[in-house]
């Protein structure tokens, strides 16, 4: 018990680190289209062992992946200069894979194998978002009754922000690892996602001609950290939020059945799941506390509600002054009409300041009519917000 107990306050301690940062102010909303290149696509076979099914991208990967895994014990190492941080991780953390749930935890066996990173931190690199993720998501009906669902990916807040290039540490070591994923099975795609390489949770993806699916953090005082604790501690009647949007995308078959899964499934954390389906007026935001959805939105076309949008903050109240991605997103939506709503214009959107900021590592855009799912790895010119 009482290592437990000091591997929880570890974790605490490790989940407020930071350093310092300088403000830098809001500037205007001028509409960028800056992006640093396309993203890889892979292909995961889900009919392959668990432990094997990473092997291509992490070999790919692999000099990338040991880079980012790098600065964050470089990040722990100035947190705590014994390096005892660390070595807590790897020889604590890599016990917790033995009470993830299959197939998860094989998966993260095999890409510590590939990686030759200890296994512990590649734990640790796959719980991270269950706390750390801030994300601009949003589903627009165009005057067809086509959908498309976007999203930026914010990450890295707090974790080690670099004076000299005025970047986050962590975020710019992400964006190497962004990768597209086909996952198929008996040679047919059953989804498609953009991932961070090493990565086996979803965080944005699309069941073809189906439904779509992002998921951002929703602060709260019962936040990630609290159930990631009770799973430590030996209570695990929660899903992981990366977990199961990964199962929803792997096994649900309609925009119904998806909605009462991510409605419906206790979590160890609050979140928000934004939805669309492949019919008009598909398309909402599911609003979770750790255990029921709280108000959700829906798209409603004839009352002038053409798209959702979900920054961090519950839809019902202003978001935080210091964190106001919402109000300039919608503006520029507002502004665009549902008349000339296309990708492009999602693009525009989503590279607007702040909704792009300095925690953004990629945009991905998703036509579920088409089964089409785009990403880019995007970088914000300064001045530009930290987030």
């Amino acid at each position: 018990m009482i290592t437990k107990l000091y591997f929880c306050c570890f974790i605490l301690s490790f989940m407020f680190m930071c350093s310092s940062s300088q403000y830098v102010p809001p500037v205007s909303e001028d509409k960028l289209k800056l992006f640093k290149g396309d993203v890889s696509w892979y292909t995961v076979n889900l009919d392959l062992p668990p432990s094997k099914r990473w092997t291509d991208i992490i070999t790919d990967k692999k000099n990338e992946m040991v880079s980012m895994i790098q600065a964050i014990r470089d990040l722990a190492d100035a947190f705590v200069p014994s390096g005892k941080l660390i070595d807590l991780v790897d020889k604590d953390l890599s016990l917790m894979v033995d009470t993830l749930p299959y197939p998860f935890n094989e998966e993260i066996r095999g890409i510590a194998s590939v990686s030759g990173v200890p296994l512990g931190e590649v734990v640790l690199f796959n719980i991270f978002y269950e706390v750390f993720t801030v994300c601009t998501s949003l589903v627009a009906e165009d005057v067809n009754g086509n959908l498309i669902h976007a999203r930026n990916l914010d990450f890295g807040l707090f974790m080690g922000w670099d004076l000299k290039n005025r970047s986050w540490i962590i975020t710019e070591k992400l964006k190497p690892l962004v990768v597209n994923i086909d996952f198929r099975r008996n040679n047919q795609t059953v989804f498609k996602s953009t991932n961070f390489a090493g990565y086996v949770g979803m965080l944005t993806g699309i069941h073809p001609h189906s439904f779509t699916l992002t998921m951002n953090e929703r602060f709260s005082l019962d936040g990630g950290y609290i159930g990631i604790l009770e799973w430590i501690l030996g209570k695990r009647d929660g899903m992981w939020m990366s977990f199961l949007t990964r199962s929803v995308l792997e096994n649900a078959t309609s925009y119904e059945s998806a909605k009462a899964l991510l409605s419906d499934t206790k979590l160890l954390a609050p979140a928000y799941f934004i939805l669309g389906g492949n019919q008009p007026g598909q398309a909402c935001i599911i609003t979770r506390s750790r255990t029921h959805s709280i108000n959700p939105l829906q798209l409603d076309v004839k009352n002038g509600r053409w798209y959702v949008l979900e920054t961090n903050y519950d839809h019902w109240k202003e978001p935080l002054f210091l964190d106001d991605r919402r109000t300039p997103a919608m503006k520029c939506m507002n502004q665009t009409t549902q008349a000339d709503i296309s990708i492009k214009t999602v693009y525009d959107v989503l590279s607007t300041k702040p909704v792009l900021n300095k925690l953004t590592t990629y945009t991905t855009l998703m036509e579920v009519s088409k089964g089409t799912l785009e990403s880019y790895i995007r970088d914000c010119p300064n001045p530009c917000m930290p987030w």
